[in-house]
């Protein structure tokens, strides 16, 4: 798994804007698709970040615009927040005191499951596993802190 580097305050480490890059994979069809973009993490009133991710998602030669929000909301210590859809749904909890996380989701008939690395003071990945009857996928996201000047 590599170096791990413990994130003390997960809303801290996560402010800002990362560039970030997603190869999709689908293990049953074999094709692949790949989004190209940003995160920003800015304050969310009344505590926690929102994220929004906006960029080019590329399938089959086609490439669209691709974006989504998360919300990130304090969770029961600093080193942990849980994670909602925009509208307020729960998705999951995220503890990254350790710098390594694994997070369930079941939606419908499917299960999604993440694991979260973070690999240093400006680099995590997220690795989501989709499985059920009609999904087959693979997430890989890698996050890189963009710089003032980039």
């Amino acid at each position: 798994m590599g170096e791990l580097w413990p994130v003390p305050d997960v809303l801290a480490y996560l402010a800002g804007r990362w560039r970030t890059e997603r190869s999709v994979r689908d293990l049953a069809g074999g094709l692949e698709g790949r989004f190209e973009g940003r995160t920003s993490f800015d304050a969310l009133d009344g505590g926690g970040l929102i994220g929004r991710e906006s960029g080019a998602f590329t399938w089959q030669g086609v490439t669209r615009p691709a974006e989504r929000t998360l919300r990130y909301e304090p969770g029961s210590g600093p080193g942990r927040v849980d994670v909602r859809f925009a509208d307020g749904r729960p998705f999951h909890g995220l503890d990254l005191s350790s710098g390594h996380h694994v997070a369930d989701h079941p939606c419908a008939a499917d299960l999604y499951r993440g694991e979260f690395t973070v690999r240093g003071p400006d680099r995590w990945r997220t690795v989501w596993r989709v499985g059920g009857p009609a999904k087959d996928l693979l997430l890989t996201t890698d996050y890189l802190r963009e710089t003032p000047d980039a």
